[in-house]
């Protein structure tokens, strides 16, 4: 495994990860810094600020995001492994997203703490 070290930014806000039908439009309230829509035959997973979640949508907020400074290239090995063990060796569930440029990580609010403590003392750089 790769012993390369990333610098990760805490984007500001809550986000909530949703579940809607597989069939379902995508809804207009999607919105925030950090938004992702991925359909699969079984479900459309929507990620967005928690404050535009209506409430009669499934969904668990509380997540807050640590986006991998980049862009990084496709070539690049490893990445969401380096950063993923050290958070599974803390004890931390971890929803991941990526996109043409980084990866984004989502942790609990709860664990956001820990999360930047454990990548900081891997080596990991984290702005807050």
């Amino acid at each position: 495994m790769s012993e390369r070290k990333f610098t990760l930014e805490v984007v500001p806000g809550a986000y909530a990860v949703c579940q809607l039908d597989f069939d379902a439009e995508v809804p207009g309230w999607v919105s925030g810094a950090v938004t992702s829509v991925t359909r699969t035959p079984a479900e459309l997973s929507i990620i967005c600020s928690e404050e535009c979640v209506p409430g009669d949508v499934r969904s668990e907020s509380g997540w807050r995001c640590l986006r991998v400074v980049g862009p990084l290239e496709f070539s690049m090995v490893g990445v969401i492994a380096s950063l993923t063990g050290v958070l599974a060796d803390a004890g931390l569930s971890v929803f991941v997203v990526s996109t043409f440029d980084t990866d984004c990580l989502l942790v609990k609010q709860a664990h956001l703490d820990t999360a930047v403590k454990s990548l900081t003392s891997a080596g990991h750089s984290v702005s807050l």
